[in-house]
């Protein structure tokens, strides 16, 4: 059902007559002209003309992860306020600020209204509903306990915003100071550097080593810019595409990246945090645990932890406990092992994996809090090192001179 295509929709301006005759006009989103004609009849509206907007200048912007999270708790919140599904869709979409995120969610309420389950019409957009919320959304229409679920996606999908996002600040920060301190650099050598260099040919006298050595690498930036340009976006394009197309190099990244100081610490207990979160939330939904294992491997964010759950899942679906699998993997620390057999003992393995994500989701806050602490002294040396090494080699004939004089 997940796999299904996205069918793209439009806007349509449309003006017709209702039963009563009276001339009534509006806008609606669908992927034709027959289509959206065929919905208006269905309204009981009997349309004159209808055409397709034109916008050339579109202000829409990309629909991220936070939007979906958002959605998530406006729907479950109107849900449990007793407004209709379709009504809650039509208000969240129509106040939504991102237009992009409007037309999607307007989108979602066209299809209800033809006839489809909710869940249908999620997974008629693959790219930002994934087989965890379609499912869970299918569990909740079946057993009639939709809003209930859709709070459940709400509190899941708002804790993984929460951990991706402290991940990403763990890679981000660091990767962003780097970058501007390369740039400054270079920026010096090729515009600041030459202003020193025709100063120091007027002195007539050997320079430094050091100054002799930054001269020489300015030159060569000077010289060489446009090559280590096209070197590194080729460099950037290149590891992008294999990143996106190539599974055993993303398999190799996130080996490697598992095995970094810190770094590898957080990524590991943010992948078991999404682990236990996910598989908390499809066991809650009454899900079956080999049917949910599927989804929980493709939500951890790491393949080394999605292969494993994948073997996972064999060994369960052949009658072994979820606990022994996850030992025999070797991938799980031993905390979470003994909450998941705790949990199966007790009938309240949902509750147990909730425990080890909360704990485990705490433990990534605070190694992220404590990898800013020790970057800063790190970043600020580093900085130091290549903007005061300029500095240093380029005033140092100037001293030198000094002193002679």
């Amino acid at each position: 059902m997940a796999g299904a295509a996205a069918v793209k929709e439009y806007n349509f301006q449309w003006e017709g007559t209702d039963r009563k005759g009276s001339r009534v006009k509006g806008v609606t989103q669908g992927p034709s002209e027959a289509m959206v004609r065929m919905q208006l009849r269905r309204q009981g509206v009997n349309p004159i003309r209808v055409r397709r907007n034109i916008e050339l200048f579109s202000r829409k912007r990309k629909i991220t992860s936070g939007d979906i999270s958002i959605f998530s708790r406006q729907m479950a919140t109107m849900m449990s306020a007793g407004v209709p599904l379709v009504q809650s869709l039509e208000i969240v979409g129509r106040g939504h600020e991102n237009p992009a995120m409007s037309e999607l969610i307007l989108g979602i309420k066209t299809n209800i209204e033809s006839g489809r389950s909710l869940a249908e019409s999620l997974a008629q957009y693959p790219l930002h509903f994934d087989d965890l919320f379609v499912n869970l959304v299918d569990a909740g229409e079946r057993s009639g306990t939709l809003e209930t679920l859709l709070d459940k996606i709400a509190t899941y999908k708002e804790k993984t915003e929460k951990i991706k996002k402290k991940v990403k600040k763990a890679l981000v920060y660091p990767s962003a100071v780097m970058v501007v301190a390369f740039i400054v650099t270079g920026i010096m050598l090729y515009f600041v550097v030459p202003q020193f260099q025709s100063l120091f040919e007027g002195f007539g006298a050997d320079l430094p080593a050091f100054t002799k050595m930054v001269v020489s690498l300015s030159d060569v930036v000077r010289e060489y810019w446009w090559a280590m340009l096209i070197g590194i976006v080729g460099v950037v394009l290149v590891f992008g595409y294999f990143k996106k197309r190539s599974l055993k190099f993303r398999r190799f990244l996130d080996r490697v990246g598992l095995k970094f100081p810190v770094v590898g610490d957080i990524l590991y207990k943010s992948a078991v945090a999404r682990y236990a979160r996910t598989l908390s939330t499809m066991f809650a939904a009454g899900v079956p645990l080999v049917e949910a294992m599927g989804s929980v491997a493709r939500a951890s964010g790491n393949i080394v932890f999605e292969d494993a759950i994948m073997v996972m899942r064999d060994q369960v679906a052949s009658g072994q406990q979820l606990q022994l699998a996850m030992q025999q993997s070797t991938l799980f620390p031993p905390m979470a092992v003994q909450m998941v057999a705790i949990g199966e003992e007790s009938g309240s393995l949902d509750q147990m994996c909730a425990k080890v994500a909360e704990f485990y989701e705490d433990e990534v806050d605070s190694l992220v809090d404590s990898l800013t602490s020790l970057l800063e002294p790190i970043i600020m040396a580093v900085l130091g090192v290549l903007v005061g090494g300029l500095v240093v080699a380029m005033y140092l004939p100037i001293f030198k001179l000094g002193q002679a004089i």
